[in-house]
C-alpha cells in the first residue's frame, strides 16, 4: 500500500504543477498515470509542439514545459506510478480513499485530485477504405516529432487548431519539402491569427490550400504514396505524398473513473469552484477533466484550479491548523 497524502489522478501539466502547490502546503502527493511517463499528452502526442499562453514564456515547447514542471516538482519528492490507469476507488469509514490501478497497485491518502486531462483518448479516423492498413506506413493521426518529417511531402486534413498549427510549424521551419492542407470547408475552427498566416502562406504559394474538399482515399504500394482529394466543384484529383495526416481531434473518455458516482457532465466531471471539489468529500477534479460555467480548457486555467484545490485540501486534512499564505518571493521553495 502506497501512502500519500494526495493522490492526483494523472501526471499532465496541470498534475505536475499541482506538486509544487501542494509542497508548499508540506503535502506528499503520488501520482497515477497510464502512460509510461510523466507530461501527458505534452510528452505523447505533441512534445515538440510550441505552446504560446504560458505566462513568462512567449514561446515553449510542450515536452520543454514537462521538463520545467518536473524540475519545479522534483524538491518536494513526488511519487509516480506509470504506465498503470487508475480504475477502481473506496471510500473508508474514515473518509480516506483506497485507489486501485489495473496492475493491482494500492494507494491510500486523504485526498484524491482528478486531473486526468481529456482522459482516455483516441484520435478520430476519417471513414477511408483501407486507411488502417496504411498507419505507421505513412498515415499518423499525431505528430509527435516534426523532424520526422524532414525532406518528406506532406497532406494535412482538419481544419480545427492543431491542423493549422502544424501546417504552419513544418512550413515555416522549411522541415517538411511540400505541405498540402485539406479542409472541407472554406472556414476554419482555429484561431484567427493561425487562419490568416495559412491564408498567407497559401498566397505567397508556401502551402498548398485546398478548401471544401476531402480526402476520399489514399493508395500506395506498402506504403503512403498519394491521396485522393474530392473537391466539391472540381472532382477528383490525385496528390501525390509521403505522409498523410489526418488531425480531427481526439475522442475523449473518462474511462473508469465515470463509474466512481462522481457527477458527471458531457463526459466531464462537475466541479464547484470555490475549491474545484466534486460533488463526493474529499475528489477534487481540476483541468481539462473538470466542467462548470465558462470553463476554458487552458493549461493556466487548470494551473489556477490546482492551486486552490490544495488549499481546500489542506484544511481538510488538518482543519486544526490555520493555512497563512507565505509568498515564495519572502519565504522560498523547500523541500522535505
Amino acid at each position: 500500500m502506497i501512502e500519500t497524502d494526495i493522490i492526483i489522478i494523472g501526471a499532465g501539466p496541470v498534475g505536475l504543477f499541482t506538486i509544487f502547490e501542494a509542497g508548499l502546503l508540506k503535502l506528499k502527493c503520488h501520482l497515477i498515470d497510464s502512460l509510461p511517463q510523466p507530461g501527458g499528452q505534452c510528452s505523447e502526442i505533441y512534445p515538440k509542439k510550441p505552446i504560446y499562453d504560458i505566462p513568462g514564456f512567449p514561446s515553449i515547447l510542450a515536452g520543454e514545459l514537462i521538463t520545467n514542471l518536473e524540475e519545479q516538482a522534483a524538491p518536494f519528492k513526488p511519487g509516480y506510478t506509470l504506465g498503470e490507469a487508475a480504475v477502481d476507488i473506496e471510500k473508508l469509514e474514515d473518509e480516506s480513499f483506497i485507489v486501485t490501478t489495473n496492475k493491482g497497485t494500492k494507494h491510500h491518502a486523504p485526498i484524491v485530485m482528478i486531473a486526468g486531462g481529456l482522459g482516455v483518448f483516441e484520435p478520430r479516423k476519417p471513414p477511408i477504405e483501407n486507411l488502417e492498413s496504411y498507419e505507421d506506413h505513412g498515415v499518423e493521426y499525431i505528430i509527435k516529432d516534426p523532424e520526422f518529417y524532414r525532406g518528406k511531402r506532406c497532406v494535412i486534413a482538419g481544419g480545427g487548431d492543431s491542423a493549422l498549427d502544424w501546417a504552419i510549424f513544418l512550413t515555416e521551419n522549411k522541415i517538411a519539402t511540400e505541405v498540402s492542407l485539406v479542409h472541407r470547408r472554406s472556414s476554419f475552427r482555429g484561431h484567427l491569427d493561425s487562419v490568416q498566416k495559412v491564408m498567407d502562406l497559401a498566397d505567397t504559394g508556401k502551402i498548398n490550400l485546398i478548401t471544401e474538399a476531402e480526402v476520399v482515399g489514399v493508395g500506395g504500394d506498402g506504403k503512403i504514396e498519394n491521396v485522393t482529394v474530392k473537391h466539391k466543384a472540381d472532382g477528383e484529383k490525385i496528390v501525390e505524398t509521403d505522409h498523410f495526416i489526418p488531425l480531427f481531434g481526439l475522442k475523449p473518455s473518462l474511462g473508469p473513473i465515470a463509474n466512481w458516482g462522481l457527477e458527471i457532465e458531457k463526459n466531464a466531471i462537475k466541479v464547484d469552484t470555490l475549491d474545484y471539489s466534486t460533488n463526493i468529500p474529499g475528489i477534487y477534479a481540476i483541468g481539462d477533466v473538470n466542467t462548470y460555467t465558462n470553463k476554458l480548457k487552458l493549461i493556466l486555467c487548470g494551473f489556477h484550479e490546482g492551486t486552490l484545490a490544495v488549499q481546500s485540501a489542506f484544511a481538510r486534512i488538518h482543519p486544526e491548523k490555520k493555512n497563512v499564505l507565505k509568498y515564495t518571493t519572502v519565504n522560498g521553495v523547500q523541500g522535505f
